[in-house]
Order: structure tokens, then sequence, then C-alpha cells
């Protein structure tokens, strides 16, 4: 559901945090800003709407900053605002939450250089499985120095142009095996930092893996070159700090490249057990500014 918060900005007014600029509470504010979901879930994104005063020439987007402050946190961070529709009349930024983050108020900070709002926000608690894995073999050694810098760099992407447009479409028709979010022990030993990062698919060797949405290829790699935890995988960047990364794939077509565009439902590869894998499935991670979501949200409605 889409809270629009200007006009429900009353319920909100004990809970706000003001940050060097008091909002007046009789007149209405002329930078409009609107949050979907209006509180989310840990481990789901949620889209900033902003709707400046007037109308902002799309290389201007700089004069606006969203900064958010996470519950519990000091500090807040900052992310990227991109126009929504050539005529500069509003502009969007994703900002995602995980599983090792705190439930609770948070607070947003929209800025159009001129009016800052401070907003609110609830992030809803939300219990995620835990899960025993033994790893054995080659699977069982830690990822390599390349590999993690090479999938470092394709979380990092932050590429100006939106490719997708509508729901994601599912990867791999094989059934759920292990949803986003679960901790787990491996070989008997908690991983503290970690999360699922993505949503397993129980699937036969072979069977085909597909775009959820447009992008460009931004990564291919090989459990060979040194993939010995991700096994062969492919990244695909869909512009604006959204990337999907599937793993553990058994083959990739040869004629797809990096800086190929690939559009929804093209084959790019197929399912298999290749790096740190207890046998056939295809891992899907979606990242929104370098943090792994839950991708159910992308697949279920239209993110902005």
């Amino acid at each position: 559901m889409t809270v629009s918060f200007p006009r429900f900005l009353p319920l909100f007014a004990s809970l706000a945090l003001v940050v060097g600029f008091s909002e007046s509470a009789t007149s209405e504010p002329q930078l409009q800003v609107t949050v979907n979901p209006s509180s989310p879930k840990l481990g789901e994104s949620m889209a900033v709407i902003i709707d400046p005063p007037g109308t902002l020439d799309p290389q201007q987007a700089d004069t606006l900053t969203v900064r958010f402050t996470k519950s519990g946190a000091t500090q807040a961070d900052t992310y990227p605002v991109f126009p929504l529709d050539p005529a500069g009349d509003r502009y969007r930024a994703l900002i995602p939450t995980s599983p090792l983050e705190s439930h609770g108020k948070t607070l947003l900070q929209v800025s159009d250089g001129n009016e800052t709002r401070n907003l609110a926000v609830w992030i809803q608690d939300r219990r995620f499985p835990t899960q025993r894995i033994t790893l054995s073999g080659s699977g069982s050694g830690p990822a390599t120095q390349y590999e993690l810098d090479r999938v470092a760099a394709l979380k990092a992407i932050v590429s100006p142009t939106k490719h997708w447009n509508g729901p994601f479409l599912r990867p791999n028709s094989g059934r759920v095996s292990t949803i986003f979010g679960v901790r787990r022990y491996y070989n008997g030993v908690f991983a503290q930092d970690y999360y699922h990062r993505g949503i397993d698919y129980a699937a036969g060797y072979g069977s085909p893996v597909v775009v959820p949405a447009p992008g460009k290829v931004a990564l291919i790699d090989f459990e060979k070159n040194g993939f010995k935890v991700h096994g062969n995988t492919v990244g695909i960047d869909h512009g604006q700090g959204v990337i999907s990364v599937f793993l553990h794939l058994n083959s990739i077509p040869s004629n797809l490249k990096e800086g190929d565009f690939v559009q929804a439902g093209q084959t790019i590869g197929t399912v298999g057990s290749s790096g740190a894998s207890t046998g056939p499935h295809l891992h899907w991670g979606l990242y929104v500014n370098g943090v792994a979501i839950d991708p159910e949200l992308w697949r279920n409605q239209t993110v902005q």
C-alpha cells in the first residue's frame, strides 16, 4: 500500500526526528514525498518517490538528496536519486533493508536544496528460519579473493538508465528450496554475518535459467577461473543500482558476453551444482544499492 506522507503527517509528528530543519505545523510542505511500501519488512526495499515544487531539469537531479538512518544507527546513508520521467516532474530513490538490521523507527530525510522533509518510517520485524548445511570437498573451502573482488564490483554498479518495466519474471520453473533470509550453520558453525542472499530453485541439471528483467550482462565467470564458492556465475545490471546474480550454473551460452543487452525471458544459462553447492539448483540474488533484498516483492508488483 502506498501512503502519501504529507496527508498523514500528523500521525508521525510525535515520532519524526528533526535534523537541522523543522517543518512548519501550519504550512503545507511543497516538497512531496511518498514511500512504497510505507512500512516495509526487514529484507524488503522501498521506493522513495519525490515530487519537488515546480519542474526540475533532470540534469539537476543532484540537487535532490535522500538520506536514511537505520534503526539504532547513528549515521545516515545517502542514496542515488533518478528521474522517473523525462519531464523531471518526479524522482525516485531505492532504499534496501536486510535481515541483519534492526526493526523499528527509522528516519528518512529528503531535501531539494531549499526544503527538507524529515519522516519517520517504521521497519517491520520479520523472522527468518535457521538451516544447517554440511559442505565437503572443494565446496567447503573459502571464496577466492578473485571471485570476491569481481562480485563486489558487480554489486557496486549504479548505472543511470532504468531497464526494467513491470514485475520481474521467475528465473526458473523449479520449486523454491530455500527462501530469502535464512540464517545458517555451516559444518556446525553459526555464520554470524550471513543470511541467504537470494532464492534457491531446485531443478534438474540443464533446466533453463532466464533473465527476470531486461539488463546488461555485467559479469560472466566460471568455477575453473577461481569462482570456487559462487560457481559458474552470470550477473545482470538492470540499471540504477539494481543487480541480479545467478550462481551454481551448469552451463552459460558461449555466445553470451559481458556487455550484451538481454531481454526478460532470455536464456542465460542452465541449472547446475558448480561451486559451493550440495546439489543442482539455481541461486538468484537481487541487490539494490549493494544490499541483497527479497526478490519476491519485485516479482509480485511493479517497482517504479
